[in-house]
């Protein structure tokens, strides 16, 4: 982590919307790597170590999908995927491929830099021991299983805690229905899904103060859940 001016590698083709947001990170304090191409990004990558890598999906050498899944077996750094493509199915493919965040194009730099920020303070935390989780009124001690609402102390359930404890460790990221599955009951179905929503509604109440409009604990509609950062 490159902690007073961190360092974000572009991998986008288009020329303009690269100049973008070579401007736009840079009025902002964070140092540019631009690669047009999914070879000179890999390079980039290795050389480099940067502190998030925006990726666009339609690269001229190579699908950024297959990039993602490529990175993701060596390199542990936050992926932003930026990309055209806005289906479900494509952010899903993404996410459970190791990306950390999806947004669609167009989009605004308000966004954008809040997505940063949010991957800079999971990759700081991330070389850390387990720690101390604080959002709102929500606090989860991961190192002691322990979860206080305004102080409180709040008994879940193994289960329960179990998917509030995947979702901690991924702070402002969107975590798919089978990553959490798979977090949390060791790879059940996709078809089980039933699970997740029966589990999240529990904790909703336990942890929401309207468990029907949630502030903390989101919905991803079609893709997954996300804890407010």
């Amino acid at each position: 982590m490159n902690a007073d001016h961190p360092v974000i590698l572009v991998i986008e083709d288009d020329a303009p919307l690269r100049r973008y947001l070579r401007a736009t990170l840079q009025a902002y304090g964070y140092g540019v790597q631009e690669a047009a191409t999914g070879a000179e990004g890999r390079d980039l990558l290795a050389r480099t170590d940067p502190d998030v890598v925006l990726l666009d999906l339609g690269l001229p050498d190579v699908d950024g999908l297959d990039l993602t899944q490529e990175f993701r077996g060596w390199s542990q750094v936050p992926i932003i995927v930026v990309s055209a493509r806005g289906k479900e199915e494509d952010k899903i493919g993404a996410l459970d491929l190791g990306a950390d965040d999806y947004l669609t194009k167009p989009f605004g730099s308000g966004e954008l830099l809040a997505r940063i920020r949010v991957a800079l303070r999971r990759g700081a935390g991330a070389a850390g021991t387990e720690p101390v989780v604080e959002t709102g009124p929500l606090k989860v001690d991961l190192a002691n299983r322990e979860v206080y609402l305004d102080g409180v102390p709040v008994h879940l359930s193994p289960n329960e805690y179990g998917l509030l404890a995947a979702l901690v460790r991924n702070a402002g990221k969107v975590l798919t229905h089978q990553q959490l599955l798979q977090e949390v009951w060791g790879g059940l179905p996709a078809a089980q899904s039933t699970y997740l929503r029966v589990y999240m509604a529990s904790l909703r109440k336990k942890l929401e103060p309207d468990p029907g409009r949630p502030r903390l604990l989101l919905t991803e509609p079609g893709v997954g859940y996300r804890l407010k950062a």
